[in-house]
């Protein structure tokens, strides 16, 4: 299963690379097909999972993976601000994704292979991730909204410290020699940011998979298969994410819950994966459901108020 994960990988990867080499514009047909194609093969890898592990850990991947997909959606909202802070056009969007995507990925397997490591050999690490959860989640649902400030960020610091910055986008390039100077810019910023974003998002999201499996396969897989779907997910719901507004609420009822079962699996008390994936399903179908049932709502003329 390990060598069928990473032949599809390189394959999905050489594909993307390749058909992604010049910038373009993301429209949203080819958006919603290379986001049915990643669903589709997650769904077709769990049916692989569960003809040769079994079905306890094709309910695992499937849990992992709905879970940090909807997670993921929250990242969203962070690049949203990101390129609209640098003031990053469309076809350069999919280009820093691709590369922040791409580091992603080694990020993941760090975080992900510590991460087990810490919880097989001390059990009180149950409760420190239980913990974190229930305070992401809580700053999510009540905490002040998210804002972009590249001025307090350690890596972009150290990046205008190292490099000299044109002020302007002009081309695809992150880097360009200029009277023998290596000049950055600005999409080397929002590259960093994005990178330095997930870095963040994987220390919150992360643990999560962990109250579901610690078998490294599931894990590792669950995760990589929703993060390569992302950055076709973020050109297909940027446009109308702001419809989605109690969406957010949904993502830290999953954590909340998830912090709690990690908890009480440390004090001896397992919740059923089944009850999992019920409970998970429910909040996402609540919030999307609140979220259209609002943003169909008709608004009153301020003249007849």
């Amino acid at each position: 299963m390990w060598a069928a994960f990473g032949v599809l990988m390189v394959v999905m990867l050489a594909i993307d690379l390749g058909m992604n080499r010049k910038a373009h514009t993301v429209s949203f047909r080819q958006a919603l097909t290379w986001s049915i194609v990643w669903v589709s093969l997650a769904l077709a890898f769990n049916v692989g999972v569960y003809a040769f592990l079994g079905k306890t850990k094709a309910l695992e991947f499937f849990t992992g993976y709905i879970i940090e997909k909807s997670l993921s959606v929250d990242n969203l909202f962070v690049f949203i601000m990101i390129f609209g802070y640098f003031k990053i056009r469309g076809e350069h969007q999919a280009r820093i994704l691709k590369w922040g995507i791409i580091g992603a990925l080694v990020l993941r397997a760090l975080f992900i292979f510590t991460g087990i490591e810490l919880l097989t050999n001390f059990h009180w690490m149950f409760y420190l991730f239980g913990a974190l959860l229930l305070f992401t989640a809580w700053k999510m649902a009540f905490g002040a909204e998210e804002e972009v400030h590249p001025d307090k960020n350690l890596l972009v610091r150290l990046a205008r410290k190292l490099f000299p910055f044109t002020k302007r986008v002009r081309g695809d390039w992150f880097f360009v020699r200029r009277k023998g100077l290596l000049v950055a810019s600005p999409l080397f910023l929002a590259l960093v940011m994005v990178e330095s974003s997930d870095v963040l998002f994987a220390i919150d999201s992360i643990p999560a998979i962990f109250a579901v499996t610690l078998d490294p396969f599931i894990v590792f897989t669950s995760n990589i298969f929703a993060i390569m779907g992302l950055r076709a997910l973020y050109f297909l719901l940027a446009s109308v994410m702001g419809m989605f507004v109690y969406l957010k609420l949904g993502i830290s009822s999953i954590l909340a819950f998830v912090g709690g079962k990690m908890i009480a699996a440390a004090m001896g008390f397992y919740i059923p994966i089944q009850v999992s994936l019920l409970v998970i399903f429910t909040c996402l179908t609540l919030a999307v459901t609140a979220s259209l049932l609002v943003s169909r709502k008709p608004t009153i003329p301020a003249d007849h108020v």
